[in-house]
């Protein structure tokens, strides 16, 4: 019999912030973003406090990827809310929050934005999105290149590389087969379920971690309210 496992956006909330639990989140950036991500910190900017219930809305993390470049990662994890705007106002506002007055705009840090999405959000039938900034030309559609100088300076030869990058998981669309190992992660986001021999990188230590039976008794009332309020009806996007 499979062991009942917590749902990722609760483990977010009370789990994964844990240092001893980073093997977890960096598995899924890693089968996300398709390169090795290493968790340096949980940040707690001034927005995750702006609202009594913000900071359990979204998880900002300073990542290093294999490349040695420092990035910023928003997960957001809510149910239902205003998304379009709601993302580009978080990493526009993360990039100023982690931005000394002092530094040139060469050090604006690379954003990327991860939306879990438990709700129906727009029309497109894939459940993973992507989206980056390009910029094309009007007459000839020729994509802008940086120059020789900018590549240096920026250490970069794409322009998207220099902008906010947004992914958008609309779990409700995944067919509940697993292809790969990325998929074997969408797959518990959305049913909360682990085969026996997980391929994918870190949902090896969420079985052993997210077991719901292990939770103290206490822990185990609060997510089980925490469960009833999501089934309850609510106007939905």
């Amino acid at each position: 019999m499979q062991r009942k496992l917590i749902s990722f956006d609760w483990a977010i909330k009370r789990i994964l912030r844990s240092k001893a639990n980073f093997e977890i989140l960096e598995g899924f950036l890693s089968e996300l973003l398709f390169e090795d991500i290493t968790i340096l910190e949980i940040l707690e900017s001034e927005s995750n406090q702006e609202q009594k219930d913000d900071k359990f809305n979204r998880l900002d993390i300073k990542v290093r990827n294999q490349h040695e470049e420092i990035i910023l990662i928003e997960i957001q994890y809510d149910r239902e809310m205003d998304y379009m705007q709601r993302i580009l106002y978080a990493s526009s506002k993360a990039i100023v929050e982690h931005m000394k007055e002092s530094d040139t705009y060469s050090k604006v840090t690379k954003i990327i934005s991860i939306s879990i999405l438990y709700f129906d959000f727009g029309n497109g039938d894939d459940y993973i999105y992507k989206g980056t900034t390009n910029f094309i030309g009007l007459h000839n559609k020729s994509l802008l290149q940086l120059n020789e100088k900018q590549q240096q300076l920026y250490k970069t030869d794409k322009v998207e590389k220099l902008y906010p990058e947004f992914y958008l998981i609309k779990i409700k669309n995944f067919n509940d087969h697993s292809k790969d190992t990325l998929d074997e992660w969408i797959n518990f986001l959305k049913n909360e379920e682990i085969s026996e021999h997980p391929k994918a990188k870190g949902l090896l230590k969420a079985k052993e971690t997210l077991d719901y039976l292990k939770m103290e008794e206490s822990e185990r009332l609060e997510y089980n309210q925490y469960q009833k309020k999501l089934t309850r009806p609510s106007q939905c996007l």
